[in-house]
């Protein structure tokens, strides 16, 4: 396994904070304690906790995440397009480093809002903004998406008829995450080396933890597959480097 790790995608469900349900699923409790039990020995020194559809967009569980993972972790939180720039800029001191826009199942501001939000938190905080969508649907805010000053797409964006335009945005600068293998339906191997060939910093490994709604989990040897795919330099890449710059961690992660 990789000795510096920074999982650039997980949830933390801890049950002192409600969840609301979201298609009719109600996701396990997976604490700080939990993620730390399920990585133990992966080499992971930093990371980034992911709002969920299903946490709409309250803040103080990523609050309390935050400070209990330390100052090496940071978050990726659903916002309101009316929040003030106070907030942002709190939670921006607390550790969060992005919006997330989950146009596959909802509990975040909506395609419309999209634009204007995504700049205004750039703006405001340097955030960047995540994606959870099918890249297949995306070409009537493909242009939108390529404006963007940052971005990043989830699960290698979700199908193989998404790939021209997954590349297309790699090729502009998004970061891709490597992660969800157990739930993206593109050919993994495949993906991960076209898009390394059309810029080298775009990957970043995350295990998707608790990994709900997954046909299945995340498996350590979804690290070894990057790492037989990609060989050693552009896993380091993946593992570490594009994902510690892109999220600007209040300390850098152990190497």
């Amino acid at each position: 396994m990789p000795d510096a790790v920074f999982d650039t995608h997980f949830h933390i469900i801890d049950p002192r904070f409600p969840v609301m349900e979201n298609q009719g699923f109600l996701p396990p409790t997976f604490t700080v304690e939990d993620y730390r039990a399920r990585t133990a020995g992966l080499g992971i020194s930093g990371g980034t906790v992911i709002a969920g559809s299903f946490q709409g967009i309250q803040t103080e569980y990523m609050y309390d995440a935050l400070e209990k993972l330390g100052p090496t972790f940071v978050g990726v939180i659903q916002i309101a397009a009316t929040v003030s720039d106070e907030e942002i800029l709190r939670l921006n001191a607390a550790g969060v480093r992005a919006v997330r826009f989950n146009l596959y199942r909802g509990g975040s501001a909506g395609i419309a809002d999209l634009d204007r939000l995504a700049r205004r938190v750039h703006d405001v905080a340097s955030w960047h903004a995540e994606l959870y969508v099918d890249v297949a649907t995306i070409e009537p805010i493909f242009d939108t998406l390529a404006s963007l000053p940052k971005i990043s797409i989830d699960h290698l964006g979700m199908t193989q008829a998404g790939l021209p335009k997954l590349l297309a945005l790699a090729e502009r600068g998004a970061k891709v995450k490597a992660t969800g293998f157990g739930r993206t339906e593109v050919d993994v191997t495949a993906v991960l080396r076209e898009l390394a060939a059309v810029n080298p910093d775009c990957l970043m490994f995350g295990s998707d933890l608790p990994s709900q709604r997954a046909r299945r989990p995340f498996m350590p040897s979804d690290m070894e597959l990057i790492r037989h795919t990609l060989g050693a330099d552009l896993a380091r890449k993946a593992f570490r480097d594009n994902a510690v710059a892109f999220y600007r961690p209040r300390e850098l992660p152990a190497r």
